[in-house]
């Protein structure tokens, strides 16, 4: 009956078309009767229907190799070939329509289709649960074919989902002003939540590392210089990407988290997961086989998710260009520049992204699959250029409080219970640049510093956000080196930025620097920077240095502890650890922090950063539901957020694999371009049931 609505309601959408364009008609030259021109537009719309049940599917799977974005925008190109094939079928000629109008007409005729069967699926809850139950028996029989556990041996599965960059004071006051009651339903009913300590280098590349592999030794921050090999590393490149994914794996000797029937979606690594999409350390494979970017393919199988998503992703679109010209209309302070491509890559991470990877755990959980982690990045990408609070940051969370509940209506359809797990890789602390506030980038100040030329005209830090780096995976871009990849020789520093945190290295010196031999070489340099109002300290050679000559060693018994006791808890440990680090940077550098107001200085275009010590980005949150052991301690780093994660999954279902004689370099990577999301009857995540 459902089927029959459906081609009745786009039958007369057919229909309406018709009256509307004028180059689009259902009769023949000479003229029809009413009757007839009814029957011609079912026979097109039942033929459309058909054949984009049909054809679609096959059309996408052999377009693995287009960029995913180029294939969002082919999808209407290719949905109006359809339409006109369909038309073609039509006995005596009668349907005809101008290629152009082709692509609207598919386009409305798709969008409508889908949304008159979730329509009726609302009214008709048990219709929903048959169709849901339909792809999870699919999913079991084939699973069984292939020897996995059976649905009577299956334990309650995990779902671990990060809600990127959202920080503990933020999430509960998300909560206590109702954006978010999905997350308040839980809280009241069924979960924990904590905040836990990240270490110094307070950013998702670490952060996520240390969780999902157990080990994000030697990562100092989010971009750094490496003597070794004269290279700089960065988190979010996909090269970058893979080989810390290898050194944790090596490190270890243990694949990751989700060894066992596990999957990765929209993450930074794989955590060893056999079911890979949107994963960046695999995004600089070629082929058909990159699951990078094969979530992307499946999702867009289904050409009504195309058409909503594209929608949803316009609407983004302008809602932040609306929101940066009232930005500027009001003076709002601190404001950084939110033009160029801004708004297609927050469009990117707060529409296309989330959509994709909410689609792909959906289709996990109706696969049944032991554990999931994934992570939403959109509060992070618009918090970085809005700030973490406010209305902007306000809209996001209630999105994703509505995932969530997209996510945890399907669970309940699913083949095996399931646990859900909320937390986040850090915070946000809010602040005015360190450009804005004093002028003159970190870069300006160092080479002050040093007697070198500076730049009459000071130029910003790009934004490392995780979403740009998508965007280029997504575009078979992945490599983003600009001056980052590999700097020039010469006895210039090389300054990088992580949020509020930058490293200094000299790349003509091996090794790292000591104190006495900077003092030598630069005598103005560490005195410019550790008494600049912008720096709160530097770290050099196992020494802390603050305002005023201030000075500790690390291994000298509380002094780094009362040095560092405005930047919060375990400040100095987080220090220590990293000084112990093989590619430390010769000078690290955090910025001020001002404890009242919560803010620091990011020395990239950032207003809510993170990547050092100071303030709500150090203290991300956990949240768990009662029925797991509490960790009975505050956690402190990310290696101890993943002992606990494993502690959970062992208490469901037994021991993970461990690492056997794998290479370490091919954590388990053989791609199922469509085989774990959902199929085009499944909603898409903006849809509420």
């Amino acid at each position: 009956m459902r089927v029959v609505i459906v081609w009745a309601v786009s039958t007369l959408t057919m229909l309406v078309l018709a009256g509307i364009l004028p180059d689009f008609r259902l009769q023949s030259s000479d003229g029809d009767s009413i009757t007839r021109i009814g029957l011609t537009a079912a026979w097109g719309a039942g033929a459309f229907g058909l054949l984009s049940a049909l054809v679609w599917p096959v059309v996408v799977r052999a377009l693995l190799l287009v960029p995913a974005l180029v294939l969002g925008l082919l999808v209407f190109f290719l949905n109006g070939s359809i339409l006109l094939i369909a038309l073609s079928l039509i006995p005596d000629g009668r349907g005809a329509v101008a290629p152009e109008t082709a692509v609207v007409v598919a386009a409305v005729m798709s969008a409508v289709a889908s949304a008159t069967s979730t329509a009726l699926a609302v009214r008709d809850d048990e219709a929903y649960r048959r169709r849901l139950y339909r792809l999870a028996d699919r999913r079991r029989r084939r699973r069984r074919r292939e020897g996995a556990p059976g649905e009577a041996e299956a334990a309650p599965g995990l779902i671990l989902l990060q809600l990127d960059g959202v920080g503990y004071e933020v999430l509960r006051a998300a909560v206590a002003a109702g954006l978010m009651p999905t997350v308040a339903d839980w809280l009241g009913r069924s979960h924990r939540l904590a905040s836990w300590r990240t270490d110094w280098s307070s950013q998702t590349g670490a952060s996520q590392l240390g969780i999902l592999h157990g080990s994000n030794f030697d990562v100092p921050a989010f971009r750094w210089y490496e003597k070794d090999t004269g290279e700089v590393m960065v988190c979010n490149r996909p090269t970058s990407a893979a080989e810390l994914q290898r050194r944790a794996v090596r490190r270890t000797g243990d694949a990751g988290l989700l060894t066992l029937d596990g999957a990765s979606r929209g993450n930074l690594f794989s955590g060893g997961a056999d079911q890979l999409a949107l994963v960046l350390s695999v995004a600089a494979r070629r082929g058909r086989d990159n699951r990078s970017r094969a979530g992307y393919f499946a999702y867009f199988s289904d050409p009504a998710n195309a058409v909503r998503t594209a929608l949803s992703f316009t609407a983004e679109v302008g809602r932040e260009i609306g929101q940066s010209l009232r930005s500027r209309a009001r003076r709002t302070e601190p404001r950084v520049a939110r033009g160029g491509l801004y708004p297609i890559i927050r469009a990117f991470a707060t529409v296309i992204e989330r959509d994709v990877v909410v689609a792909a755990v959906i289709g996990d959980v109706l696969a049944g699959r032991t554990a999931v982690y994934a992570d939403l990045v959109a509060y992070d990408e618009v918090a970085h250029h809005s700030g973490p609070h406010g209305g902007d940051t306000d809209r996001v969370l209630a999105r994703l409080d509505r995932s969530l509940a997209l996510i945890a209506r399907a669970a309940e359809h699913a083949p095996r219970g399931y646990r859900f797990v909320l937390l986040s890789d850090h915070g946000q602390s809010p602040g005015e640049t360190f450009l804005g506030r004093y002028g003159l980038t970190l870069k300006d100040l160092v080479r002050a510093g040093c007697g070198l030329p500076v730049s009459r005209r000071a130029g910003g830090t790009r934004s490392g956000a995780e979403a740009r780096a998508a965007v280029l995976a997504a575009l078979h871009r992945p490599e983003d080196e600009g001056e980052e990849g590999r700097p020039e020789s010469g006895s210039d520093p090389v300054v990088l930025a992580s949020g509020n945190l930058a490293l200094i290295s000299f790349p003509d010196l091996p090794g790292r620097a000591t104190r006495r031999w900077i003092e030598r070489a630069h005598p103005a340099l560490l005195a410019t920077l550790a008494n600049h109002p912008g720096v709160g300290f530097l770290l050099v050679d196992g020494e802390v240095l603050g305002p005023g000559g201030a000075s500790a060693r690390l291994d000298a018994p509380g002094a780094a502890e009362e040095l560092l006791a405005p930047f919060g808890p375990g400040a100095a440990e987080a220090v220590r650890r990293t000084d112990s680090f093989p590619h430390v940077a010769d000078i690290m550098v955090n910025s001020a922090y001002d404890p009242v107001s919560g803010s620091v200085h990011a020395f990239e275009e950032q207003i809510g950063s993170h990547g050092g010590l100071g303030g709500e980005q150090a203290r991300p949150f956990l949240m768990w539901p009662t029925e797991l052991s509490d960790p009975g301690r505050e956690l402190v780093g990310a290696e101890d957020v993943h002992d606990v994660l494993r502690g959970w999954l062992r208490e469901a279902d037994g021991p993970q694999v461990p690492l056997t004689d794998r290479s370490a370099e091919d954590p388990r990577q053989e791609p199922d371009p469509g085989g774990s999301l959902p199929s085009a009857g499944v909603p898409a995540p903006d849809e509420t049931r």
